[in-house]
């Protein structure tokens, strides 16, 4: 679980990271403003003493929340799990962004390329008024959304499909196949909760599902509909991009020794 460097002896640690995203430009380093990647590694340099690259499993945009993003970083070897974990919190220049544990992987292990899934969830207030204290935690939709109708016509994208539907024009994905492994919805409360899992997503996946699901929750579309916005292939058959406050990055599945 170790390799020498030219330094010093090193050892790579995933950490599983959550964070608000409220004012963040997302996790990716950027110019334009803070970054959960640049908070994180600001802190590792602090706690290593040299400059150290966090690589996460993935990106989220400015405003999207995570329960249990995941990363990797190499540390001295004398520090422990719990000194990874409990040293990082300690140098956070922000409460926006937790690390909730950490552990020793193996060298080449890649907290990019070693996931197996992800797991998305979607929020969306359904009430007249909006939340004082969920503002930025879920996309208020004043309407009653059909939350079984929306759950029956989610059913349809479990499989290997063309998302292209789905997928932003931004997209730099190779691709538009992707598999959805789990998909439904269900109604929390006053919330609806959309819960997404697939190895991986394409820019703006889950967002647009979202809006297109909204379509069938107002009873706009029926399922029969949605299925043939699924077929299109065409960005433009779609819903609206379902804002960014109301997802979270919940969970990366690894296979680790």
């Amino acid at each position: 679980m170790t390799y020498t460097n030219p330094a010093r002896a090193l050892q790579r640690m995933l950490i599983r990271v959550e964070y608000d995203g409220t004012g963040l430009v997302g996790w990716q380093r950027q110019d334009n403003g803070p970054s959960v990647q640049a908070i994180l590694e600001q802190a590792a340099e602090k706690l290593t003493t040299q400059p150290t690259p966090v690589q996460g499993s993935g990106r989220t945009d400015a405003g999207v929340h995570a329960t249990g993003q995941a990363a990797h970083l190499d540390v001295p070897t004398q520090l422990t799990a719990t000194d990874v974990m409990r040293g990082l919190n300690a140098l956070l220049e922000t409460h926006q962004v937790s690390v909730v544990s950490a552990q020793p992987v193996a060298a080449a292990f890649n907290a990019r390329f070693d996931a197996v899934q992800r797991s998305y969830l979607y929020r969306i207030l359904t009430r007249p008024a909006p939340s004082a204290l969920r503002r930025n935690a879920v996309w208020h939709h004043r309407a009653k959304l059909d939350a079984t109708a929306m759950h029956e016509a989610a059913q349809t994208l479990i499989g290997r499909f063309d998302f292209s539907s789905f997928r932003a024009a931004g997209c730099q994905a190779d691709s538009p196949i992707r598999t959805m492994d789990y998909l439904s919805v269900l109604q929390a409360d006053d919330e609806i909760h959309i819960t997404a899992r697939a190895r991986s997503f394409l820019y703006h996946q889950i967002r647009n599902i979202t809006g297109s699901l909204v379509q069938v929750g107002i009873g706009k579309w029926d399922v029969s509909a949605f299925t043939r916005v699924r077929d299109a292939k065409d960005r433009a058959e779609a819903g609206p991009t379902a804002p960014p406050q109301g997802l979270y990055l919940t969970h990366i599945d690894y296979e680790l020794d």
